[in-house]
């Protein structure tokens, strides 16, 4: 089963092949600027995404492992994804909200736990990481 997905004025649209069943929440700083909010992250590897309509995503280079997408038309954020050399690169992190439909997909964890402001917490359990366990997972292998 796949999971399509678009911004919002639908310019770009998207395929997702081997879709996630589970999405993480993201309280870094970057995230909350860039979503204005929280952003729930859906990991797709780089050969699961298939893109279309009438505009490319466009990207914008936040960090120096890392790219955010959204579309030029509407300015609707898409996707994070790595660009450092390592395991993890061209993996995505989608938007739950771009999904067309997002039912069924739980949450299970959440990253920059230690930069996650005081006034909101999740339900539930969850796996829990700081920034530094992070940035230690995603780190270049030598």
């Amino acid at each position: 089963m796949t999971r399509t997905g678009s911004c919002l004025c639908g310019a770009v649209r998207f395929e997702i092949a081997t879709p996630p069943e589970t999405v993480g929440a993201c309280h870094c700083t970057m995230c909350r600027k860039w979503s204005g909010g929280i952003f729930l992250g859906l990991e797709v590897g780089a050969d699961a995404v298939t893109f279309s309509g009438a505009e490319e995503p466009k990207t914008y280079a936040s960090s120096d492992w890392a790219e955010r997408g959204f579309c030029a038309t509407c300015g609707s954020s898409l996707f994070y994804r790595i660009t450092a050399p390592g395991p993890h690169q061209g993996h995505y992190a989608f938007g739950l909200g771009t999904l067309d439909d997002a039912d069924g997909i739980a949450l299970t964890s959440e990253i920059f736990i230690d930069e996650k402001p005081d006034g909101y917490s999740f339900a539930g359990d969850t796996t829990k990481m700081t920034g530094a366990e992070v940035f230690a997972l995603y780190a270049p292998s030598e």
